[in-house]
């Protein structure tokens, strides 16, 4: 069996697979010396989940571990509202809706599903500017759920070697272009 495909991975393998590479080559060192302020920003708006400090109610599951076999995926959801049975992805600022934000949801909604929780609603919410994004359920958007699909098929087939990117839009926006040696901006 391959390794699991952490939920996390989805967003940055769209953006760029050797983002992964280079996260994990600097995942020990200080985070001061190669992220940007949005990155930092991010961090600190999710503290509140990954320390089990957003509420204290407990019809709310916060930063729970998560499986699912059938997509192999691992990881943590944000928030999931046990009476609503709302699913939440928290991001410190939503301008575009990308597709590596659905698919994360969609993993993390698979994975609670597979645990025995009944998921009605997925949804985004952006902190900054307090606005919510409901998301369709993958059964209700055939056309995403297949792009989805898509995508863990390409992750697990994915060939670092053969990698170049195409994209000097994400270069430029890449805070490990400095240290990469497929940079457009060369």
């Amino acid at each position: 069996m391959e390794n699991p495909i952490n939920i996390t991975m989805l967003n940055d393998f769209i953006f760029c697979p050797l983002s992964i590479y280079y996260h994990n080559l600097y995942d020990d060192m200080e985070t001061s010396l190669y992220q940007n302020h949005f990155q930092i920003d991010g961090t600190q708006a999710h503290k509140a989940v990954d320390n089990n400090k957003y509420s204290t109610s407990a019809r709310i599951l916060q930063g729970k571990s998560v499986y699912c076999e059938e997509y192999n995926l691992i990881g943590k959801i944000d928030v999931f509202d046990l009476n609503t049975k709302t699913l939440t992805e928290r991001k410190k600022k939503i301008k575009t809706v990308f597709d590596g934000y659905v698919f994360q949801l969609y993993a993390q909604y698979f994975s609670l599903i597979e645990m025995g929780y009944t998921v009605r609603k997925i949804q985004l919410y952006s902190m900054d500017d307090n606005k919510t994004y409901p998301i369709a359920l993958p059964k209700d958007n055939i056309k995403m759920f297949e792009k989805f699909e898509r995508l863990l098929l390409e992750i697990n087939s994915f060939n670092f070697d053969d990698f170049t990117q195409t994209n000097i839009t994400k270069c430029l926006n890449c805070i490990y272009e400095p240290y990469c040696d497929r940079s457009m901006l060369e």
